[in-house]
């Protein structure tokens, strides 16, 4: 509820890295690592903010903020084959309204 992220190991109580005030204090709401690249992960708050992170480029800060305020994103998953290597990762996100949009992701946060 106040953007921390925390990254755990299954076998420890303790995190092995924590992220306080990613969000800027905004909830998160989703969290979702990509499918196709196990470095990466996108995070979705409550202002309709969308963060990548990509631990092997950066571990202290997200690699890319996208806000679409205007949308009131209630809801994000991923899409994608991670069996395959040709990068194609998707987000598939539901607006307030009911509305479903998918946005392809940049092959530098998808290819394996």
């Amino acid at each position: 509820s106040d953007g921390s992220i925390r990254l755990h190991q299954m076998t420890s109580e303790y995190p092995l890295m924590q992220w306080n005030d990613s969000t800027k204090g905004q909830p998160v709401i989703a969290l979702q690592w990509a499918l196709t690249r196990p470095a990466v992960f996108f995070v979705l708050d409550a202002s309709s903010n969308i963060y990548i992170w990509d631990l092997l480029e950066n571990d202290l800060l997200p690699v890319a903020k996208q806000p679409l305020p205007s949308e009131n994103i209630r809801s994000m998953a991923l899409l994608g084959e991670p069996e395959k290597t040709n990068g194609l990762l998707g987000i598939v996100l539901a607006k307030e309204s009911g509305q479903i949009d998918i946005h392809y992701v940049k092959k530098k946060w998808a290819l394996p």
